[in-house]
């Protein structure tokens, strides 16, 4: 390794990024634009090109108004890592903030209010006063919004400085979009302060009404939203403001008029005239019809609140309900959310057209929308007591047909219709037992049980029937069990003949000693104890007259109904849940010390971001295109579906039990390194949530994995299986994973085996993965193998062993690549953090002022890695040069690498 290796270091071709500085220099106006254009594509496409930062800032002194905004936005994004070069653009700024072209002062004074720096702040208070009493009314509503942007950086120097004042007096501006400007800045900076800044007063709400009339669509959507959060002294008052803005209601941006609808129905509870708001419903009711006219996405949107809206207000769209009814071309989504509202509007007057209706969905094709349909005439038996004979008539006749699907459905919702209306139409008992033989889900099955054991004295062969359930005890899901130990017991108490009480030793024998499951074994134990000390004492329990359930289709709480009315046309109102539960905001207070420092990424304002997101941070899952369950996937089928299992995966060997902690989710185990990044999220997973990383554990190498349940249900019998892949990494055994509780978490290591099922074809880093249990679909999703794991600890090498093989390897064997983004701090902190990612240090030499390193490693399966590595001590940048006998490596080597040194 002596002065030859000069020569990996000189090449004839300058490469992208020197090329594209000569461009940026250039005397000609357009390759100089050309050249930030290509500046702007390569960072689009996600390349590092913030070594051009000075060349590009350089072509900002230019009177072409497209090349300015193309620098500005280079500016935007680069200017948080390197925000020292970022002052040199502080001049140009100030200057065209004074330009006689309005539109590139406003266009400064955007591009400063969007560079998060500190330093830059400072200089933009000065820009800032003025724009924000220019002559141009564009100039002035950029700069209103860049008000909010600063208060978001530095809430201190916006108050200091006089800015929310001078915002308040653009309420009073002749302009209305300066006006909505003025008020969405306001508002935003009202949601993260802790303390009143924007309140509107009887003299400001004349003036936003006035503009609500003359300003853009999405200036309406501004103030509308900041009038709903005002409270009118009267009801007097109150009607005004309602007539001054029911015109919106005609707008053709269905945002304005969804935020017309808010601010009319809060202005509604102050109306105390009837007929007022009898007249509100019916002007109400066209608008809400017409969003459902528009593409699919806009409909489910109008449909999630005027889900709400009918909840508070039925009678606005009472005499609409035609307008729900499903067409075949909708969306599933929307249809579902269809039945919802067609549900909630049903009443003694439409109900025969909507059994009609509800009757011809149970026949669709779709099996989600049968079920919700089958479903929906149950719920409208127990909403409407005059309509329940006829609903009970077509749940019958749907059974007549024998859907399998259907009928279990349907005795599902008759079992709520007895609970709703008990010792009425118990006759049809008999036409339900005849469609015993086909029940399969659980649901089904417990609610068959229940109506069994709830009317067995009804029933001449209820031992029998229970029976029949019994073979299969051990097999059956908790809640089929819960239910026959109930029904059986029930048997017995009603009819406690021998057959009877032979049945209720095997259950309880069954409940108490072979099982598992805790709920069920305390219940029987009670059982038991009851029967046999007191068996009149247990019919006062068991049989016990049981509360009539009640109509749900207003199932949200009035509390937070009136919280969601007031969050119309947000998403708040599409999720159904209030802001706080699924957006994290800091609101910061700015009483401070004047010299206190903040570190970066900490600056005043607020973040906002999603809860799941700040709760996991992994890549996002993406479907295996190849099933491991199903290995031949059926033309159209959707990738990530899972297909019926033809038959359980065949999995090696047993595994000793590792890790295996069962926690509550809200106190997870101590992780022994970073969080593990979640693979299947639990909106993805219907509730289950799955973290997991390959890891290297004392020479072995675990697939380490985070179950977490947030179902309502107990899960168990985990399994999993790998599909093929480059390294053949496959499960060394069974996955060990207990049952896990609802609202708990269990953690657990897998030991992983090479070369067991090696995919051909080109080297990808892809681990595609499935996992089932007994209570769910097969999942999958995809992992990413990190080199990391795979690196032996055996791979230090000698140093005449490790010149020798870089000699016997040809130059073409030898790669090389940048890491632009990595900084060496100290050459013996990066060499202990490479040795612990088994990268072991051979020898370092200095090569005028920079640092030469040379490390080996080696694979799990003997491929050697001879490593260069050559930087200069705190300066961004390393070279990274490997040679290795198999080049395909290469591109994972470098990743790994990257991620250690980044550490």
């Amino acid at each position: 390794m002596s002065g030859h290796d000069s020569k990996y270091f000189s090449t004839t071709k300058k490469g992208e990024i020197p090329e594209l500085k000569d461009e940026l220099n250039s005397q000609y106006k357009d390759k100089r634009k050309d050249a930030v254009k290509k500046v702007i594509a390569a960072m689009t496409v996600g390349k590092d090109v913030s070594s051009l930062f000075t060349d590009v800032v350089n072509c900002m002194q230019t009177e072409n108004l497209e090349l300015k905004k193309l620098v500005y936005l280079y500016l935007i994004n680069y200017a948080k890592s390197q925000p020292d070069l970022a002052i040199l653009a502080v001049n140009t700024f100030v200057k065209d903030s004074q330009d006689p072209n309005p539109l590139i002062r406003a266009l400064a004074v955007r591009t400063m209010g969007c560079i998060r720096v500190d330093k830059i702040t400072e200089y933009l208070c000065d820009p800032l006063q003025k724009c924000l009493k220019d002559d141009d009314p564009y100039v002035r509503k950029t700069a209103s919004i860049c008000v909010a942007k600063l208060y978001d950086i530095n809430a201190e120097l916006v108050e200091d400085r006089g800015f929310l004042d001078t915002l308040k007096d653009l309420i009073s501006d002749n302009n209305p979009m300066v006006v909505a400007n003025a008020v969405a800045a306001l508002a935003e900076i009202q949601e993260n302060s802790t303390r009143p800044i924007f309140e509107i007063t009887s003299n400001t709400l004349a003036k936003l009404l006035t503009a609500l009339n003359e300003c853009t669509e999405w200036g309406q959507v501004f103030i509308l939203d900041a009038l709903s959060k005002y409270k009118a002294a009267d009801a007097r008052e109150a009607e005004n403001i309602v007539e001054r803005v029911t015109p919106r209601l005609q707008h053709a941006n269905c945002a304005v008029v969804l935020s017309a609808v808010k601010m009319i129905l809060l202005q509604m509870e102050l109306i105390t005239s009837t007929d007022v708001v009898r007249n509100l419903c019916k002007k109400m009711a066209p608008p809400l019809v017409t969003l459902l006219s528009a593409e699919p996405e806009i409909q489910y949107v109008a449909l999630r609140n005027i889900n709400l809206i009918v909840q508070r207000r039925p009678t606005i769209l009472a005499h609409e309900i035609k307008v729900f009814f499903c067409k075949y071309n909708d969306p599933i989504y929307v249809k579902m959310e269809k039945l919802e509202i067609m549900i909630k509007l049903a009443s003694d007057r439409n109900i025969d057209q909507v059994l009609l209706e509800f009757k011809e969905y149970a026949t669709e094709v779709d099996v989600d929308f049968v079920r919700k349909a089958v479903r929906a005439i149950g719920r409208c038996a127990i909403k409407l007591e005059r309509a329940a004979e006829r609903c009970i008539s077509v749940l019958l006749e749907l059974i007549k047909i024998k859907v399998n699907y259907v009928v279990q459905e349907a005795i599902i919702v008759i079992k709520d219709i007895f609970r709703r209306y008990p010792n009425t139409y118990e006759s049809i008992i008999a036409t339900l037992c005849e469609s015993l033989d086909t029940l399969d889900e659980p649901e089904a099955k417990a609610s068959m049980i229940w109506i069994i054991g709830e009317y067995a004295e009804r029933i001449d062969n209820a031992d029998e029937l229970l029976e029949s359930f019994l073979e299969s005890f051990p097999e059956e899901p908790a809640s089929v069990q819960l239910q026959l130990l109930t029904a059986t017991v029930k048997l017995f108490l009603k009819k406690p003949t021998e057959g009877p009480q032979q049945m209720i030793q095997v259950v309880l024998n069954n409940a108490t000693v072979e099982t598992d499951n805790p709920d069920l074994r305390d219940r029987a134990y009670i059982y038991w104890r009851l029967l046999s000390t007191d068996p009149e004492a247990a019919k006062d329990v068991v049989l016990a007259e049981k509360p009539v359930i009640s109509d749900d289709s207003n199932q949200i709480d009035s509390t937070l109904l009136d919280e969601l009315l007031a969050n119309i046309a947000t998403l708040s109102s599409v999720y159904h849940k209030p802001p706080e539960a699924f957006v994290s905001r800091v609101k910061t207070a700015i009483q401070r010390p004047d010299d206190e420092e903040y570190p970066d990424g900490s600056e005043t304002g607020y973040s906002e971001t999603s809860s799941h997101a700040a709760e996991s941070s992994g890549p996002a899952p993406t479907s295996s295109g190849t099933s491991p369950y199903a290995p031949t996937k059926q033309p159209g089928q959707a990738a990530g579906v899972a297909a019926p299992a033809a038959q359980m995966p065949d999995l090696l060997g047993d595994l000793i039990g590792l890790d295996n902690s069962l926690v509550p989710v809200d106190q997870p185990a101590t992780p022994t390194g970073p969080p593990l990044p979640v693979l299947l999220p639990a909106s993805s997973g219907e509730g289950l949530q799955i973290s997991a990383q390959l890891t290297r554990r004392d020479g072995q190498i675990f697939y380490s994995m985070l179950f977490e349940n947030n179902t309502q249900m107990a899960l168990d019998g985990f399994m999993i299986q790998f599909n093929k892949n480059t390294f053949g990494l496959a499960a060394a055994g069974p996955l060990q994973v207990p049952q896990i509780q609802p609202g708990t978490s269990a953690r657990t290591l897998l030991p992983m085996v090479l070369s067991q099922n090696v995919s051909p074809g080109p080297p990808s880093s892809v681990l595609q993965v499935a996992v089932k249990n007994n209570q769910q679909r097969v999942w999958y999703f995809n992992d990413k193998v990190s080199l990391l794991a795979l690196l032996s600890e055996d791979g230090r090498m000698e140093r005449a062993d490790f010149l020798e093989k870089w000699k016997s390897l040809p130059d073409s064997n030898e790669v090389t690549k940048d890491l632009p983004g990595v900084v060496v701090n100290s050459v013996e902190a990066t060499l202990d953090r490479l040795a612990a990612s088994n990268m072991f240090f051979i020898a370092k030499r200095r090569h005028a002022n920079q640092e030469v390193l040379y490390l080996s490693a080696k694979t799990s399966w003997g491929i050697p890695l001879l490593i260069e590595l050559t930087a200069i001590v705190g300066i961004p940048g390393i070279k990274c040069a490997i040679k290795i006998p198999n080049l395909e490596l290469a591109p994972l080597f470098f990743e790994a690498t990257e991620a250690v040194l980044k550490g």
